[in-house]
């Protein structure tokens, strides 16, 4: 376990339930291993994500859902707000909600999405509300609250491509995840409704669902590539934190950008926030 002293607190803040889990759900287990604070924050319910449930049912299930992932993960928490999925706007009124939670939680991290890119509204959203709340986070001022007072230490932001950004970003930051892939496989498997029921049926592909966990694992990978693989984006960041051929090696990895809005740590500070770089 970490001494008290070094634990870090990490905040990951998301659109919907499940995507904290795929795109930094290694970089939460990792931390979790080591005896950092992790939560998860969602800042919909996902009452969308189905294509035949009432939404008042599928915003229940997928807290469950997320409630499983987490203790697959061994986090601490896994907060869903009741925000309705798709009716995200970066309202004032949003902002300081989310500031709130910021500043009561009083990350080292945080992590979320970029505020100028996705397909996803939601997504899209949550990385601009994210950004207009950080630069407020210390300045005690702005919405004095005894129970969530201004931060007093330097905030560390990295940016997590969704899906649609992919092809379009470039990692400061690349972490080796393949000594907790079976966790994180497991915590997207914990989100049946995304994995299971609501994609394949886009796709067309419901009566291909596998039962076995196995057989789940292969299909994930399979379906799911960008989320679990490392890419040959992340290759120069990669080799930075584990050298040339080590870097070459690494199966599994998740890559994220220090946001412009961020402290920006030396190499020796960003050891210090992302402890496991280069280790393994």
């Amino acid at each position: 376990m970490t001494n008290h002293l070094d634990q870090l607190r990490v905040l990951m803040i998301c659109a919907h339930p499940d995507e904290p889990d795929m795109y930094a759900g290694g970089l939460a287990a990792l931390y979790a291993e080591r005896g950092h604070r992790v939560k998860f924050l969602s800042l919909t319910n996902g009452d969308a994500g189905h294509f035949s449930l009432p939404k008042q049912e599928v915003a229940a299930r997928r807290k469950q859902e997320a409630r499983l992932a987490a203790q697959r993960l061994g986090i601490d928490a896994y907060e869903v707000l009741d925000h309705s999925d798709g009716m995200l706007e970066p309202s004032l009124a949003l902002r300081h909600e989310v500031l709130r939670h910021i500043r009561a939680y009083e990350p080292d991290v945080l992590v979320t999405f970029h505020p100028e890119g996705g397909n996803s509204p939601d997504n899209r959203y949550t990385g601009k509300i994210v950004s207009d709340a950080v630069p407020y986070a210390g300045l005690p001022q702005y919405m004095p609250d005894p129970d969530a007072p201004y931060l007093k230490k330097k905030l560390l932001v990295l940016l997590m491509p969704d899906m649609s950004l992919h092809n379009d970003y470039r990692p400061d930051v690349a972490i080796d995840v393949s000594s907790v892939i079976e966790k994180k496989l497991l915590a997207c498997d914990a989100h049946a409704t995304t994995f299971y029921e609501l994609i394949p049926w886009f796709k067309g592909t419901l009566d291909q669902v596998p039962v076995a966990w196995e057989d789940r694992k292969r299909y994930l990978l399979d379906n799911w590539p960008t989320t679990f693989y490392a890419s040959p984006r992340m290759r120069t960041a990669l080799e930075q934190a584990y050298g040339s051929v080590r870097a070459g090696e690494v199966r599994y990895a998740e890559g994220f950008e220090i946001a412009r809005y961020s402290f920006k740590p030396d190499a020796e500070q960003l050891k210090r926030y992302i402890p496991m770089l280069g280790e393994g």
